[in-house]
């Protein structure tokens, strides 16, 4: 990666309680912090609220020779945002139109671009809730997201809400979000699965080939 001084932007998404931190850490431990980053920014400022939505997030992109890992990213616009009400339709639909010039702009620059997205049923999703509640060691993993989430009516009412507006995204940004790289449900598999296509030699491919999905093995 340093020595060809390529650039990795690598996205990962998801339900909460996914496992999107976990295979993070397997990523990073063994890789040099001079070298890999992980972004993982918090609720923009006012100041933040008052610039192009995007700006935050390209003072974060990898230099070259660097890898950036974004734990989770601009598609809050489109997903956590709209369902908790963060932002507003005619925002939503901004986002929509200007993420695929976005995510071109990116690539045509030179920029590695790779995205993935972690699944869990609700069932498993709420035995991880349960969890973190009880452990005191896994506590901090429990957002105050997380828990204003879960009291969201639409979660009460259809707590897999958020997988019909990912699939609702992938449909109309299909051009460049093609089905993101899913890790399978069972916990397992997802790390190797994601350092095996981060590791392979055949990384630096053209952005029409990013998207293959993960399969169980």
């Amino acid at each position: 990666m340093r020595s060809n001084r390529h650039r990795l932007c690598v996205v990962f998404e998801g339900r909460d309680a996914a496992g999107k931190g976990g295979v993070i850490k397997r990523i990073t431990d063994p890789l040099n912090p001079r070298v890999c980053r992980v972004v993982a920014l918090a609720t923009p400022t006012e100041k933040e609220r008052g610039q192009w939505y995007f700006q935050r997030y390209v003072a974060e992109l990898p230099s070259a020779g660097e890898i950036v890992l974004f734990d989770r990213s601009w598609y809050n616009r489109a997903g956590v945002e709209r369902v908790m009400g963060s932002c507003t339709e005619d925002e939503y639909r901004q986002f929509m139109r200007s993420c695929p010039l976005f995510e071109e702009m990116l690539v045509r620059s030179g920029i590695i671009l790779v995205k993935y997205w972690f699944s869990v049923n609700d069932e498993e999703q709420e035995v991880r809730f349960q969890d973190r509640m009880r452990n005191p060691i896994k506590r901090w993993k429990l957002s105050t997201m997380d828990i204003a989430s879960r009291k969201h009516p639409l979660h009460r009412e259809r707590p897999g809400a958020i997988v019909v507006v990912r699939k609702g995204l992938h449909n109309q940004l299909s051009n460049t979000f093609r089905p993101a790289q899913r890790s399978p449900e069972r916990r397992y598999p997802a790390p190797l699965a994601v350092c095996g296509l981060m590791t392979n030699s055949n990384l630096v491919v053209p952005a029409s080939s990013i998207g293959d999905t993960v399969k169980p093995t």
